[in-house]
């Protein structure tokens, strides 16, 4: 899930479109919207975000601030001209990158990516048994054989690994997969892909690598 702060609704809604392309859920916020929803947002919701992008808005530099008391998530300015100055004024303020308008959202992917290895240590994919999970969008291998994946049911294997051995929630997983203000698609959906996908794991694997308890959720064992 990312979060795009910006004042102009073309530009969240033309960003949430691409990320949208990419199979990544987003929301978009003008600036006070924001700080209400980060005032406000339940820890569940805030652990959904993988990364915040802030575009013009009024109050840039204090905007991670306030994230930072709630969030680790990488925190990306968006620049509409180059200005050392400004630059600068948002790397004191606490921001992880600055780039510069326009950005395709494969770029921006692979800077938080980025950062969130050098945060964590973290190579851009992860070994589970004879499973090779890619964080970067690419299928995963098995036995260093592709193992095709719909794209939302990657995305939710991706998330039970970045989270492994830590116990899911149902509602976790939407938001992380789907966005947390999205009202179309019913949370249940969540019950029916991580179904469909660990009907695959087993079959591929030859054993279920996610362990299920009821009210407490899923968790990746291995």
């Amino acid at each position: 899930m990312f979060i795009i702060v910006d004042e102009r609704e073309l530009v969240t809604s033309g960003y949430a479109r691409h990320f949208g392309q990419e199979g990544i859920s987003s929301a978009g916020f003008c600036s006070g919207q924001f700080i209400d929803w980060v005032d406000s947002a339940v820890e569940t919701d805030m652990l959904a975000v993988e990364a915040f992008l802030i575009g013009e808005c009024p109050e840039r530099e204090e905007l991670p601030k306030l994230i930072r008391k709630r969030s680790q998530a990488p925190v990306i300015a968006m620049n509409e001209a180059p200005s050392l100055e400004q630059t600068l004024g948002l790397f004191t303020a606490g921001v992880d990158d600055v780039v510069r308008k326009p950005i395709h959202v494969k770029e921006i992917l692979a800077r938080v990516y980025a950062i969130r290895r050098r945060a964590e240590t973290r190579r851009d994919h992860a070994v589970v048994g004879p499973m090779q999970v890619f964080f970067d969008g690419r299928d995963p291998l098995v036995r260093g054989e592709p193992f095709n994946l719909p794209r939302r049911e990657r995305r939710i294997l991706e998330y039970f690994v970045m989270n492994r051995g830590r116990r899911l929630t149902k509602s976790q997983i939407f938001n992380a997969v789907y966005g947390l203000f999205d009202d179309v698609v019913e949370e249940n959906v969540v019950e029916s892909h991580v179904s469909k996908l660990r009907k695959k794991l087993r079959a591929r694997l030859g054993y279920d690598p996610i362990d299920s308890q009821r009210f407490l959720g899923y968790m990746m064992v291995g």
